[in-house]
């Protein structure tokens, strides 16, 4: 596992902006605990084979030699004097996972290509590169995005998935061995390549400032692997992505440098549970820098003050990686910290698994109500540009709901699209739809969001790139109308969840028993209802099983006597271990269950004297926690204390809706083909109501109250145009109705 180090400094510098919260080093238990995680992750699938990862390196080979090529042609045709063109230099850097070293099999690879200052980015990369690339036979699906907020050209090397940057820096000659993480390199750079610059620079800075290289790489795989089973892993939908979690990860190694990977994931949950937001994450101090770039500060910068969830990069020009978050999102993974938070608590009295911790969230479960949003195209190229643009404007409709209804209503986005196979140039996406927690049911008011939907399809419809048959469509459903082609092989779940206190839905048997049964955020399989009753006999056998491994203290003249006949459930022992990632069917999933606690109930597991042990330091652990605790809070004490006197998101969607307006003044003559049959469209709107039916189901749910659908109506035809888009009449009413009163009032 490498060396522990058992200090909070690498290269004689201290890491992080401040002092660690414990240096303390692991325990024989925390060694075992780590162990079977680490076995864990490797049956899930997450390592990739020995042959993959030496073809990766091949591919990265071959790619590095078709830049070396590509800017000497180029620097010909410039009529460059010979010598530089002798010198003339490429060079591909890695970031990301892969850089990180916690890709899974399958995964791409992010790359940059920094070329010399004669070589332009449309020119010459999106097009003489392109042409390069597109006349070569190992080269297939060849996808150039220019117009990205980091351009970028897609494309399988030797089948590998290559995502390409590129920077063009101030050099004449490009050396072998550039040094990037210099901020001289970003002198005379133009924005795109300080963009694309910044994704291999904070890689690089991230595995600078963490400990223990090992321990944060196993801890990221975890973290991974967990955000993608839960429904929280996705920069796109608001949540977070591969950076940000890298991020997060890091500051706990920074505030743990001796810990191992079953401590710092525990302490992940704990840390973020009692984290204050926005209060800024920061592995280091923010640097000003002499080149006068921007760079996150909420005292000067008026957007920065409104940022919900500050992740702040450690590379200059540092910058708020996760400004997509919004309050829907954080308050979702404020919910899943704490619900980790909890299980990794009930693991250290032993109550717990790995296998509870990644049990998949089930979002089609967890609500009544739904919006689905349906996207289409003509053909493979269209559907691939509309579809990027969509998923790019759809956190703005959450943005709109949230501002249009005071808050009130809360959206839950899927993280994910979805298609049915017998349209292969369509698409959808939902967002699960609640009553904001706690609001007292005679506090309800009528809230309206046709215009607000309206609002968002204008906004899609001032794509500039538009063509016909892109066509968009939203539409409310109840939880008994979601398609079958979202469940795994068009199969509905036949046994429903119950709802927790927290108001996320949970399955009705154990974790431990049964973790794929019902549609999860990942698309497993679910429950067949032919299955069922032998799936329950199933689960009930690996209850008394299960039970029949936890600790047992005898009242008995010895309190020596402890039963731990069974070992943790984490130590999952199955021959599947190349099961893909979160892709993992249920059966899967269940059969490594069955055969961890077949194969090692009343064989093994922690030793007796750990576990006693554990137990005698429950006492001492809460004077511990009290002071971890109080560690925690002092972390988020600093210069960048928020006051967020107006939402962020305002700001954001006014900007965005001016832009909108600009663009859409420009596409009203393009619009005029499609008036005639766009102005045939019936309206309609469908209200969503509290009725007696709701109060009912108020016990279910706790304190989270459900809304519930009193009419429904067919999908309309979809909107093919901007202006289209803006003219029809709104198609979606959602009325929050008082139960105590029925007088009708709205707002």
């Amino acid at each position: 596992m490498g060396s522990q180090g058992f200090n909070s400094q690498k290269n004689g510098q201290r890491l992080g902006i401040t002092e660690p919260i414990s240096l303390g080093g692991p325990s024989e238990y925390d060694v075992i605990k780590t162990k079977e995680l680490e076995k864990f992750l490797a049956d899930a699938g997450l390592y990739e084979r020995h042959e993959e990862a030496i073809s990766r390196e091949e591919v990265l080979g071959r790619l590095d030699q078709i830049v070396k090529a590509w800017v000497k042609k180029v620097s010909r045709e410039r009529n460059i004097n010979e010598q530089l063109v002798q010198e003339a230099n490429a060079k591909i850097f890695t970031f990301g996972s892969y850089r990180l070293g916690v890709h899974g099999p399958g995964a791409d690879i992010d790359t940059l290509c920094v070329g010399p200052r004669y070589a332009s980015r449309d020119e010459d990369f999106f097009g003489e590169l392109k042409r390069m690339l597109s006349d070569r036979p190992d080269v297939t699906e060849l996808h150039p995005v220019p117009d990205a907020h980091v351009p970028v050209m897609k494309f399988k090397l030797n089948g590998v998935s290559i995502d390409l940057l590129y920077a063009k820096l101030s050099l004449w000659v490009i050396p072998e061995d550039l040094d990037i993480s210099q901020d001289s390199i970003l002198q005379n750079a133009d924005e795109q390549s300080v963009r694309s610059l910044n994704g291999c620079r904070v890689t690089d800075q991230i595995l600078r400032l963490v400990p223990n290289i090992h321990n944060f790489r196993t801890t990221l795989r975890c973290m991974r692997f967990w955000a993608k089973r839960r429904g929280v892993y996705s920069n796109v939908a608001g949540f977070l992505g591969g950076i940000n979690w890298a991020l997060l990860v890091a500051r706990i190694c920074q505030l743990y440098p001796n810990a191992l990977p079953n401590m710092l994931v525990s302490r992940f949950f704990r840390v973020y549970t009692q984290w204050r937001w926005p209060n800024p994450v920061m592995l280091c101090a923010i640097e000003e820098g002499s080149l006068g770039l921007q760079i996150w500060d909420p005292r000067r910068n008026h957007k920065d003050k409104y940022h919900l969830m500050p992740i702040i990069t450690p590379a200059y020009p540092s910058m708020n990686s996760s400004y997509n978050v919004s309050s829907s999102t954080l308050r979702i993974m404020t919910e899943e910290f704490k619900r980790g938070h909890d299980i990794c608590e009930a693991m250290e009295l032993n109550n717990g698994s790995w296998l509870e911790l990644f049990e998949p969230y089930r979002f089609f479960e967890a609500y009544r109500n739904y919006l689905q949003i349906d996207i289409a195209a003509e053909n493979d190229d269209d559907m691939r540009n509309w579809k990027g643009w969509v998923e790019s404007r759809l956190r703005y409709l959450i943005l709109k709901i949230e501002r249009d209804t005071f808050k009130m209503l809360q959206c839950h986005p899927h993280p994910r699209d979805f298609s049915d196979n017998s349209n292969p140039f369509h698409c959808s996406y939902f967002l699960g739809l609640q009553r904001k927690e706690g609001v007292p049911v005679n506090e309800a008011k009528k809230f309206d969001i046709r215009l607000t939907v309206d609002e968002f399809k204008a906004n899609v419809g001032s794509y500039t790139s538009w063509k016909h048959g892109m066509e968009i469509n939203v539409t409310h459903i109840r939880r008994r109308d979601i398609p079958a082609f979202v469940f795994p092989g068009g199969i509905r779940p036949s046994r429903p969840a119950r709802v927790s206190g927290e108001g996320r839905r949970v399955p009705e048997t154990s974790a431990t028993s049964n973790v794929d049964a019902g549609s999860s955020v990942d698309g497993n399989v679910v429950d067949r209802s032919d299955d069922a009753r032998k799936r329950k006999r199933e689960d009930d056998e690996m209850q008394t099983k299960l039970r029949a491994t936890k600790l047992v203290i005898n009242e008995g003249p010895s309190n020596e006597e402890f039963c731990v006949a069974g070992p943790s459930v984490g130590a999952v022992t199955s021959s599947l271990g190349d099961a893909k990632d979160t892709n993992m069917p249920g059966d899967v999933w269940r059969q490594m269950i069955q055969s961890n606690v077949t194969d090692q109930v009343g064989t093994s597991g922690v030793q007796t004297e750990f576990l006693n042990q554990n137990n005698a330091d429950i006492s001492g652990s809460l004077n511990s926690r009290e002071a971890e605790k109080l560690a925690i809070e002092k972390l988020m004490s600093g210069p960048y204390e928020s006051h967020q006197t107006s939402p962020q998101e305002l700001e954001e969607l006014e900007e965005l809706d001016n832009n909108s307006q600009d663009k859409n003044l420009g596409g009203t003559a393009a619009g005029n083909d499609m008036e005639s049959s766009t102005t045939k469209e019936v309206a309609s709107s469908v209200t969503i109501s509290n009725t007696t039916g709701v109060s009912s189901s108020l016990q279910l749910n706790g304190n989270l109250e459900e809304l519930e659908a009193s009419e429904l109506v067919a999908p309309l035809p979809m909107a093919t145009h901007p202006t289209a888009a803006a003219q029809k009449k709104p198609i979606i009413r959602f009325s929050f109705t008082s139960l105590a009163k029925a007088t009708g009032n709205s707002t």
